[in-house]
This record gives structure tokens, C-alpha cells and sequence, in this order.
């Protein structure tokens, strides 16, 4: 669960960036954050991640209040949350596996559990053929459900992609939210930020548009995806 009650956020420069935002996204739901360029969208991501610590109110992510979480904890949290950014940030000099691997590593995850939970999640995003590859030799798209892979790998409670359809091609756009409303079906939160319209319109569900700092529209909409399969 995602929950943040009359948060704000000012910069140390003086910028209001979030202004009394309050909202609740319950585990397993899909939610799309919207909003122009300065809005908020990334100051939020920020908050929720404990990168940056609220300026007043109160922020509550899968369990752990944000507000009282001393430093050490933190990497607890963020171990409850796959992240999947806009450029993808792969290690060029590591194949598709050991790219995936590496978040489990980090954790000093059992050898035995890598070696079995690796490969099905590759599989999972349509990679297993390609396990052996290099970024490089991967399509945008492709290395996206890499990165995808990555923060699933984990079996987080909560993935925020950030932006991930911005530097892939439309049609593969329409693959990765695809892959993310499954993922989703299985019962993991997804929080997708999202500055491509005609995706939201397309697959609906619940949107939060979030302007100068404020939420300004929280709803759930058809979309146009549901509509051709009736």
C-alpha cells in the first residue's frame, strides 16, 4: 500500500513541488501518474522511495511510515520495491542473466535460489533466448523487459516504473504496459509514471494527474483496450 495524507514538499531553493497531496493506492491496484513536465510526478517516485523526505504530512509505503524510517532501514524498504527507469541503466559489460542476477547479489541471495529465480523471470518477459546477450545487442524494447526482469527479480511488493516507455518505439510501449498489467494481475502493485497519453486512454484504469504539485483528477477510466474486447 501506497498512502500519502496532506504531504507537501518544498525544495531547499524555495520551489513548492508537491503542495497538500493526499491519496491511497491499495496493494494490487494499477495506478497511472500523469502531469506535465514540473509537476510533481518525480518528486513523488522521490518521497515514495525515501530519496527525499517529506516537508510536512505523512508518507506510508508497503507497511514502512516514511516519516519515522531511520537511514538504516531504508534499504529494507527499497528491497520491497522494483524500480524500472526510463533509460534503463543496464551494465553494459554483463549479459541479460548476470544483468538480473546482480539485484539478487547485492542481497547476498543463495546461489541455489539465483540459479532457479533468474531464469524464470528472464523467461517471464519474453527473454529467455537471449539470456546469454549483451545490452548492446538488444532492441530498446528488449532491454527494457531486461530492466523489467530486474525489478521483478526480488518479488517486490510494489514496482514503480518510471517513465519506461520513453525511449522505446510506440509498439513496444504498448508490449511493456502489457507486461506490466500482467504482472500486476498476479497481485504485485505497479505505479506507472507516465507522460504518453494515448497509452493511458488505451489501456484505462485508474488515473492520477497531478499539476503545479496538486492532484487534480483521481479516477478510474475506461479504456479503449477494454472496449474491443467486448
Amino acid at each position: 500500500m501506497v498512502e500519502f495524507k496532506n504531504v507537501s514538499y518544498t525544495y531547499p531553493t524555495g520551489q513548492h513541488a508537491l503542495q497538500h497531496v493526499s491519496l491511497k493506492i491499495d496493494d494490487g491496484e494499477f495506478a497511472f501518474i500523469v502531469g506535465a513536465s514540473g509537476a510533481g510526478k518525480s518528486t513523488l517516485i522521490k518521497l515514495m522511495l525515501r530519496e527525499l523526505a517529506a516537508t510536512q504530512g505523512e508518507v506510508t509505503v508497503n507497511g514502512y511510515n516514511l516519516n519515522k524510517l531511520k537511514s538504516r532501514k531504508i534499504p529494507e524498504l527499497r528491497r520491497t520495491i522494483g524500480v524500472v527507469f526510463q533509460d534503463f541503466r543496464l551494465i553494459p559489460s554483463m549479459t541479460v542473466y548476470d544483468n538480473v542476477a546482480f539485484a539478487l547479489r547485492a542481497i547476498d541471495a543463495p546461489t541455489k535460489y539465483i540459479r532457479s529465480r533468474v531464469p524464470y523471470v528472464i523467461s517471464l518477459v519474453g527473454l529467455a533466448q537471449k539470456a546469454k546477450s549483451y545490452p548492446n545487442d538488444l532492441s530498446g524494447g528488449e532491454q527494457q523487459r531486461v530492466a523489467l526482469a530486474r525489478a521483478l527479480v526480488n518479488d517486490p511488493q510494489l514496482i514503480i516504473a518510471d517513465e519506461p516507455t520513453g525511449n522505446i518505439d510506440p509498439e513496444r510501449s504498448y508490449e511493456i504496459v502489457d507486461l506490466l498489467k500482467a504482472i500486476n494481475a498476479c497481485g504485485t502493485t505497479v505505479v506507472m509514471v507516465t507522460h504518453q497519453h494515448d497509452l493511458v486512454k488505451y489501456f484505462g484504469g485508474r488515473i492520477i494527474n497531478i499539476n503545479t504539485g496538486a492532484v487534480v483528477f483521481d479516477e478510474v477510466i475506461g479504456g479503449i483496450d477494454e472496449t474491443q474486447q467486448l
